[in-house]
């Protein structure tokens, strides 16, 4: 892959001087006699000194526990199977509401326009009240409590009051049909279900009762649902459930303070959900500590976030970006809530926001960007973000001309961090870095404390290979959901290379030190032989002014494979023989002529999951025949009918 030799931007001498990341090099330099030249050298540290790497991420974040640690890591051999922080006790709600002062930790922004905020004090007094009223139900630790909710504050107060009583927290976005939140929230048997009752997006009204009756029906340990009054519903609207209201429930005596379970470092916190698009969804169980300093590290060291910031991040409940963004609060810092379509207001709700709320980080995805630029939106022109110095984006691979985008029309001093992880880690492999330069198409750099690799195969492409981590980390899962051998949970990530995680990913390592992230490998394409990441492909459509989406996948063949890139084109635009010319050619001139598809077709729509990711996998399946196991997963499953019997597939 041709690179950048000049960044797009890099940070001045103050900046750099300035950033938590550089005071953490400095205390642990400090600490522990050591002296960094780069950030190479820092990360170099944090893999092979982990004890003293996790350590000092526990102290300068101001990790708050009841009981000390006694030990760093055991069973560093073990992976996985490595212990970590041994002895120690902390509440994960504790941390976030370390702070309890009148700063406003959350502001809520509906696609309606209402607005809402709770301070710091507000917000402890809110999760108060719902912590007595779970403990009067009779929630206690390791009980299950369940979300269906839009991305509002009650969710965080619901979230943060199951948390201090040591019960964990699992979540679906409204949007997920009845079939997909079963399939979900059902294997984990919740004893409270926590729903809205409508919400609004894209400017329509929808109603979730009807669908939280069919979810009581579906999961029999429910005890008690509680239904949060979100808009204005017609009298008789609450009829087909048997509920409580949110404000009901609250109505609770405090005078006695919020107390917080002391548990254990990998206590259960989180339960998350894997896509669904292969078969019924697997169940991650998350731990409490783990997702902590994971989050910590991330926000303060990569993204440069303190108390004084306020951050962003679209996202549904639905997605493990939700939990990331709530982590925001153990640093204290105050978050940005939005429910509704991120292209409501002529497409400038969440650019009136910046200005508005003055966010200072700004997470999106890589889907928003380049809808902006094919708007022909130029958020610098329009708009002052005088208070942004971080964007984020994920969810995909940004691509070179996304990045480029930036720069030229949203806006030249910020600090662009493209960051991958995944659900499977609720956190990120690589990441952004406020003290490194940013290159087009690249990920800034590995994550602190992630020994990640990438192991080539023999018909690998541009030296890339599997993204593997190849040493512990703290945010390794506890196992899945009703997987008590552990089996299921080891083939999942470590049966193809033991002792190690395989994520599932391809990549490279850049000679800038970043990383470029090819796709999924239970995707990759692999004409002739050659593995092809579909991300390659996607990087050199989204140029084309013409096609507004596309998925690509690989077709069986004539005993080969070829590959297939189906394109959702712009309105009266027709896929030519000049069009079709066209989109080869920009293939073919910036990747190889083996990216080239040898079919291209024009389709109305693309499936997605309700996150917003393209589902290959659903597509490949559908165009060779087989079935598709959960479309209750998707967000459009309609879409899938328009690659069923395509006759331009038989030639």
């Amino acid at each position: 892959m041709t690179l950048s030799a000049k960044p797009l931007w890099q940070p001045d001498s103050a900046r750099i001087q300035n950033s938590r990341l550089s005071r953490f090099q400095r205390t642990a330099e400090e600490r522990y006699g050591r002296s960094f030249q780069n950030y190479q050298a820092l990360h170099q540290w944090s893999i092979e000194q982990p004890e003293e790497f996790w350590a000092h991420v526990w102290s300068f974040c101001e990790v708050l526990a009841n009981t000390p640690y006694t030990k760093v890591c055991e069973h560093l051999d073990r992976f996985p199977g490595t212990e970590w922080f041994a002895g120690s006790r902390l509440n994960f709600a504790e941390n976030l509401l370390k702070r309890r002062d009148e700063h406003i930790a959350l502001i809520g922004l509906l696609e309606n326009g209402e607005r809402t905020t709770l301070t710091y004090r507000e917000l402890y007094e809110q999760v108060s009240k719902l912590a007595t009223a779970l403990k009067i139900q009779g929630v206690t630790a390791g009980d299950r409590v369940a979300g269906y909710m839009p991305n509002i504050p009650e969710t965080v107060i619901a979230m943060l009051a199951t948390t201090s009583i040591g019960a964990i927290w699992s979540s679906c976005s409204p949007d997920f049909g009845v079939s997909a939140a079963t399939d979900r929230l059902g294997q984990i048997k919740p004893k409270l279900l926590i729903a809205a009752n409508g919400y609004v997006y894209n400017g329509k009204l929808v109603s979730c009762m009807e669908k939280v009756s069919l979810l009581q029906q579906a999961i029999p340990s429910l005890e008690q649902t509680v239904i949060v009054p979100l808009v204005e519903m017609s009298a008789d609207a609450d009829k087909h459930a048997q509920t409580v209201d949110w404000h009901t429930y609250l109505q609770h005596d405090i005078s006695t303070p919020l107390t917080f379970a002391p548990l254990l470092f990998d206590h259960p916190l989180y339960i998350l959900y894997s896509s669904g698009t292969t078969g019924i969804p697997k169940c991650i169980v998350h731990g409490a500590g783990g997702t902590l300093l994971q989050h910590l590290k991330e926000h303060q060291l990569h993204t440069n976030l303190g108390p004084e910031d306020t951050l962003f991040y679209f996202t549904t409940c639905g997605w493990m970006m939700w939990n990331w963004l709530i982590s925001g609060l153990a640093t204290g810092a105050t978050l940005v809530l939005y429910d509704g379509s991120p292209f409501a207001h002529d497409g400038n709700v969440l650019l009136d926001a910046i200005d508005r709320e003055q966010i200072s980080v700004f997470g999106t995805s890589a889907k928003f960007l380049s809808a902006l630029e094919k708007a022909g939106k130029k958020p610098k022109q329009s708009h002052q973000l005088d208070s942004l110095h971080t964007i984020l984006s994920t969810g995909s691979a940004l691509s070179a001309n996304s990045f480029e985008y930036v720069y030229r029309d949203f806006k030249t001093d910020v600090c662009l961090s493209s960051i991958s992880g995944g659900t499977d880690i609720v956190s990120c492999f690589a990441l952004g870095n406020p003290n490194l330069p940013v290159y087009a198409g690249e990920i800034q750099c590995k994550g602190l404390g992630m020994a990640v690799d990438f192991l080539s195969s023999e018909h690998s492409d541009h030296h890339s290979g599997e993204l593997v981590c190849t040493q512990p980390f703290p945010s390794t899962p506890l196992g899945f959901w009703n997987d008590d051998t552990g089996k299921r949970f080891h083939n999942a990530y470590f049966a193809d290379n033991p002792g190690m995680w395989t994520h599932g990913d391809r990549g490279e390592i850049t000679s800038n030190g970043g990383i470029i992230i090819h796709g999924r490998s239970d995707t990759t394409l692999n004409p002739a032989g050659v593995r092809i990441g579909t991300a390659e492909i996607y990087r050199q459509v989204e140029k084309l002014e013409a096609v507004v989406d596309s998925v690509v996948v690989g077709q069986q063949w004539q005993e080969d494979e070829r590959v297939v890139l189906f394109v959702v084109l712009q309105s009266g635009v027709d896929l030519s023989e000049m069009l079709e010319q066209e989109i080869r050619q920009v293939i073919r001139s910036n990747t190889t002529p083996r990216h080239v598809p040898a079919k291209i077709i024009a389709v109305p729509d693309i499936p997605r999951t309700i996150s917003g990711k393209v589902v290959e996998i659903a597509v490949r399946k559908v165009i060779h025949g087989e079935e598709v196991e959960n479309k209750g997963a998707l967000a459009n499953p309609e879409t899938l009918s328009y690659f069923e019997g395509l006759k331009s597939l038989q030639s």
